[in-house]
């Protein structure tokens, strides 16, 4: 699940875990004697958790870490997609859904209605940083320029030409703009159940559709036609093709890039490189925010959540410097980020309203 290089960081910071960890003992004698004098309390021994496969890194290394440092048992990580991790998380309470649910995108107000309907009331939102969508390429194409506008051209299902909205003609980059390569168009890119898919249209397809008479309103419908290929959840599946395939992009989340950059290189757009730097400041146009979500019924009933969610939060993971940005997280600002940690230990209670707000 992990790979060596991550696990050379963790040894440096394993001593700096357990003494944030400070409760440790005390914790696991609470744990585990609740369990014993009231087995029916316990629903599952080990946490499980699913959703983005943006956030799957970053949740399989605190995992990992927990079942390393702690004498709890490894969470259980699925990568499903963010739409796939909120329609499980939200089926219920019952011992076989899932603890914790990761999202590459906040939380639709729909699927907290679809979790307030089958009674699913006490949810707590923790925010852990940030992350660019990148457009990739293989190392061994120059240089890509792209803008959010030629990225529509090249991904819509329908385009303005001549002032109408037709069905996408565009089979090569060049045809959208001279500037672009003369290659034919393949983008190997996240499919609907997908956060990353979720963050692509509205940053990319609604942002610039809106502003383009031709359209009269927000416009977010992805091609059919052959020229987007939804590649699954796996997003390493996609550097694969992309050093195979000379000619295709793909679209996945910054932290893939980062631990791929001797295979794959990512285009600027409008101008602006993706580097933490820019996607942490919002100047990078393709930035979002990434988040998980606990089921605070199941706190108490399935060991060790409190105590992952801490080590999740904790600076040694998501701080400046932690060993999450080692591997593609960018850090959320130092006042923020402890506001969200204090969200999280007192399992603050989610609403429809703090949903709307944003």
């Amino acid at each position: 699940m992990l790979n060596s290089s991550r696990w050379l960081v963790a040894a440096g910071v394993s001593v700096a875990l357990l003494a944030g960890c400070g409760e440790k003992p005390a914790g696991e004698t609470t744990a585990n004697n609740s369990a014993k004098s009231d087995s029916t309390k316990q629903i599952r021994k080990q946490i499980r958790i699913v959703g983005s496969s943006t956030v799957y890194p970053f949740s399989s290394y605190a995992a990992e870490e927990l079942g390393a440092t702690t004498d709890f048992s490894t969470p259980v990580v699925e990568s499903t997609g963010s739409g796939g991790g909120a329609k499980l998380f939200c089926e219920g309470t019952g011992k076989s859904t899932p603890d914790i649910t990761n999202a590459s995108r906040r939380m639709k107000s729909s699927e907290f209605a679809t979790c307030v309907k089958n009674g699913i009331t006490n949810i707590t939102e923790a925010k852990i940083g940030y992350d660019g969508i990148v457009i990739a390429q293989s190392r061994s194409n120059g240089p890509l320029n792209l803008t959010r506008q030629q990225l529509l051209m090249a991904t819509a299902e329908q385009v303005p030409v001549g002032g109408q909205l037709v069905p996408n003609p565009y089979t090569n980059w060049n045809q959208i703009d001279q500037s672009l390569p003369d290659r034919e168009i393949t983008i190997y890119g996240p499919p609907t159940s997908s956060g990353t898919r979720d963050a692509f249209e509205e940053l990319v397809l609604e942002s610039v559709s809106k502003k383009m008479p031709e359209y009269g309103k927000k416009y977010s419908t992805i091609r059919t036609d052959g020229k987007y290929i939804a590649s699954g959840e796996n997003d390493n599946l996609i550097v694969q093709k992309l050093d195979k395939n000379r000619n295709a992009v793909g679209i996945f989340g910054y932290s893939f890039l980062e631990e791929n950059k001797q295979k794959v290189q990512a285009a600027t757009i409008d101008g602006v490189t993706a580097v933490p730097a820019n996607i942490s400041s919002g100047s990078y146009p393709v930035s979002r925010s990434l988040w998980f979500y606990i089921k605070n019924d199941h706190i108490g009933k399935v060991p060790g959540i409190t105590e992952y969610t801490k080590l999740f939060m904790s600076d040694e993971m998501i701080g400046e410097g932690g060993v999450l940005t080692e591997i593609g997280l960018i850090p959320l600002p130092v006042a923020e980020r402890n506001e969200r940690r204090a969200t999280v230990a007192n399992s603050a209670k989610l609403t429809a309203e703090m949903l709307a707000k944003h």
